[in-house]
């Protein structure tokens, strides 16, 4: 069942900023966007099914028999959402509403599909409604930046899945087996202990794929001597985990040591600079400056950590280009990595949450480098 509460404190959210721009009502149709507002779990898929209109009072979902049913299960008979499934194109049913509430400036996310947008201009002026359509420009994703409670407990649940698959994958892995049949085991293993998605493929890269930081399981078989890169996550009620370790079967080389260190120097260097306020490029650049000044600048040029919850890329992030103050509240990995090309790759990811007090990871695994007996 939604959390009510939440989702009543995420609309009040968009009402506020409806209010300063002057809109009368919103239209949205992004479903992780729709996921966030109504609270409804499990229900999106990756069809594009249902439209919401927002006024400062009122609050309608148009979805299709599919869902419908779904829909009001979720919410419980009281909830404050107005269901509707009858049979007619998205578009007329917004204009529809729009006429019903005399709203005059209708805003569109800018996520919206233009077939959409122009069909409800079209509706409107064939129903003689004079509406501004101003668009939003991801107005709702730097709303879902900041997350609340309900969205907190839903990701550390994500991340014991996830903890827990590192345990049990360390015990599992042996020479000779495949990346492939790693990756089975590892999704296995979340899917049927607690969790009800995978967050995205599961990325397994032993040795010289190690050093494609996104690389596709396949069929290299692990040897000893290798270094595997693995990046993975539960999914939980439409929520996610990411996380990334790198572990060597036997023991590491000299070089394979030094750069897990350095990797793991500029992961904690980052972690113990990140603070509410902080501008996320400044993040970025300090796991650069850890890395080059360590020798390995050239090896290093992915984003530190992007924002995670619904999807798993969110705002905010600490990347380059993020020259904005990444908020208190905000849920963000940090995974800094070196990859030499034609020899191995190291990636270790934490993601957490920006308290007052600084940056806390819901990530629970250890950063010392596990070695696999052989």
């Amino acid at each position: 069942m939604a959390d009510a509460a939440a989702c009543a404190g995420r609309v009040t959210r968009l009402r506020e900023l409806m209010e300063e721009r002057g809109y009368d009502a919103v239209i949205l149709r992004n479903n992780p966007d729709l996921r966030w507002l109504t609270g409804a779990e499990r229900v999106f898929d990756d069809e594009v099914a249902h439209t919401a209109f927002i006024t400062a009072d009122g609050q309608w979902l148009h979805t299709d028999s599919r869902y419908a049913n779904t829909f009001l299960e979720r919410l419980g008979s009281d909830t404050a959402w107005a269901i509707d499934e009858q049979v007619v194109q998205p578009a007329a049913w917004a204009a529809a509403r729009a006429l019903e509430t005399r709203s005059r400036v209708v805003a569109v996310e800018d996520t919206c599909d233009l077939a959409f947008f122009d069909a409800f201009g079209e509706e409107c002026a064939h129903a003689s409604i004079a509406c501004m359509t101003p668009r939003l420009h991801g107005d709702i994703c730097d709303l879902r930046m900041v997350k609340d409670a309900e969205e907190v407990k839903l990701m550390r649940h994500a991340q014991k899945i996830t903890d827990a698959a590192f345990e049990h994958i360390c015990g599992f892995i042996k020479v000779g087996m495949t990346e492939q049949q790693i990756r089975v085991e590892l999704e296995n293993y979340m899917l049927s202990h607690g969790a009800d998605a995978l967050s995205f493929g599961t990325i397994i890269a032993a040795g010289p794929n190690g050093a494609n930081p996104h690389a596709q399981p396949g069929e290299y078989v692990v040897k000893k001597g290798d270094m595997i890169v693995m990046d993975y996550g539960a999914g939980y009620h439409d929520y996610h985990s990411d996380m990334t370790r790198t572990v060597c079967m036997g023991e590491p080389s000299e070089e394979q040591r030094r750069v897990y260190d350095i990797v793991r120097q500029a992961h904690e260097a980052c972690a113990a600079a990140a603070k509410p306020g902080c501008i996320g490029a400044d993040i970025h650049n300090l796991a650069c400056k850890v890395i080059a000044d360590a020798g390995y600048g050239d090896y290093f040029k992915h984003g530190l950590g992007h924002g995670v919850g619904i999807e798993i890329h969110e705002n905010p992030n600490f990347g380059r280009r993020w020259e904005r103050e990444v908020p208190e509240g905000s849920v963000v990995t940090i995974e800094p990595g070196i990859y030499l090309p034609g020899n191995f790759g190291v990636r270790l990811e934490d993601f957490g949450i920006m308290t007052a007090e600084g940056y806390v990871p819901f990530t629970e695994s250890t950063h010392d480098l596990v070695c696999i007996d052989c």
